[in-house]
């Protein structure tokens, strides 16, 4: 009785972690994931570009629109390549501890990763070292969002 009560307790603190390293979870505005826009167009184009609702995948809990046909197979092959880190929460708040909404016209690609910002003011904070937000921002992920 008590190995079986000690086996749950165990199962209970272990469980809800590993799935969390299993099933991020995404920002999103009324399910959408980086408000419509194409993530794979930040590697592609080089900039923000509105996704089209014929071009949706779903994945991960959010609906991903892109803008051609192509931007989504190339997702679909490899969506954690083009997702953007941290759930798509700002960066530049997830390195204080908190989690944020971010505007997908900020945004910055870091070693092969894509960073967006709740701002434009923000981003020019997060720009003026990058590295150690990012170092700060992934000891804090996924805390602030309390799971």
């Amino acid at each position: 009785m008590h190995r079986r009560l000690f086996l749950s307790v165990l199962a209970s603190l272990l469980l809800p972690s590993m799935a969390l390293a299993e099933m991020p979870v995404f920002y999103t505005r009324q399910g959408v994931a980086i408000g419509g826009y194409d993530t794979v167009a930040y590697f592609t184009e080089g900039g923000a570009v509105q996704g089209r609702p014929d071009f949706a995948v779903m994945w991960k809990g959010a609906v991903w629109l892109f803008a051609t046909r192509k931007n989504r197979e190339i997702f679909e092959a490899n969506p954690r390549a083009y997702a953007p880190q941290y759930g798509g929460y700002c960066a530049f708040a997830m390195s204080k501890g908190q989690a944020s909404g971010t505007n997908p016209e900020a945004w910055k690609i870091v070693d092969g990763k894509l960073y967006l910002i709740h701002n434009h003011t923000y981003m020019k904070v997060w720009l003026q070292d990058p590295a150690q937000y990012i170092v700060l921002s992934d000891a804090n992920w996924p805390g602030p969002l309390g799971r």
